[in-house]
């Protein structure tokens, strides 16, 4: 199994040579779909799917010179026969995962039935996600909301939580929720970022606390390579590790 778990793309040289290194070929002759589902629960979440496939993403990650690029839309895969959708999978050597909701990605891999296939894919295809891309691939992964979103399955647990930011304390809601599972590890992304307020080192250790399994917090210039159950750390910036 291939992935790599970014916080915000390919942000840096050592994580597109980690790309690179999975692919086991140059980017320029590798196949990828990108899949823009995370995003619609947002407002404008149309408008921000369209960013990273026009280059207008924080980092590249559509506009890496792949030899071709799909568009791959989870929610609309159940009313689509398995047999048409599948081939284009199969054919891909990357599957690039945006950011958006966790929760609701999370449901979608599963709704749309490739939660169940990508076990046996990722043998030769790269798992590559941002955000709530990576997020989504847990066993188990939490995520903070100041208004949660419906329509995205139902968490193993919800409550309240108080956070500290540089205006004062803020109320969030702590959702857990089961993930993909195809790694024994939860991520927290966008760390001391700040348009993410919930993820300072103060607030990740809090959030990481609430959760059963070891906790990546990770900023933008790190990413999580996994190849067979193996973890490694690909980093030009600050990450922490923390276990239950």
């Amino acid at each position: 199994m291939k992935l790599l778990l970014t916080s915000s793309g390919i942000s840096n040289t050592s994580i597109k040579n980690a790309l690179v290194d999975l692919l086991g070929k140059p980017i320029a002759e590798s196949n990828a779909l990108f899949i823009p589902t995370a995003i619609y629960p947002f407002p404008y979440g149309a408008r921000y799917a369209w960013n990273p496939i026009s280059g207008q993403s924080q980092s590249p990650f559509c506009q890496l010179g792949w030899k071709s690029m799909g568009l791959l839309e989870l929610t609309a895969l159940p009313s689509i026969e398995k047999d048409v959708w599948l081939p284009a999978v199969q054919d891909a050597d990357a599957l690039l995962v945006w950011g958006g909701d966790p929760l609701y990605l999370s449901y979608w891999l599963q709704q749309s039935g490739l939660a169940d296939l990508l076990p046996s894919l990722l043998h030769k295809m790269v798992y590559v996600g941002v955000s709530a891309g990576s997020m989504a691939v847990s066993s188990t992964f939490g995520e903070t909301y100041s208004n949660p979103r419906g329509g995205s399955g139902t968490p193993l647990m919800s409550q309240s939580i108080l956070f500290s930011t540089p205006q004062g304390e803020i109320s969030r809601t702590f959702v857990m929720a089961r993930g993909a599972g195809l790694v024994d590890f939860a991520l927290i992304p966008h760390l001391n970022n700040e348009n993410h307020p919930d993820a300072s080192m103060a607030n990740a250790e809090k959030w990481a606390a609430m959760l059963p399994v070891p906790v990546y917090a990770i900023d933008d210039q790190t990413a999580i390579k996994v190849v067979g159950g193996i973890v490694e750390i690909v980093s030009e910036g600050h990450w922490r590790l923390f276990t239950p």
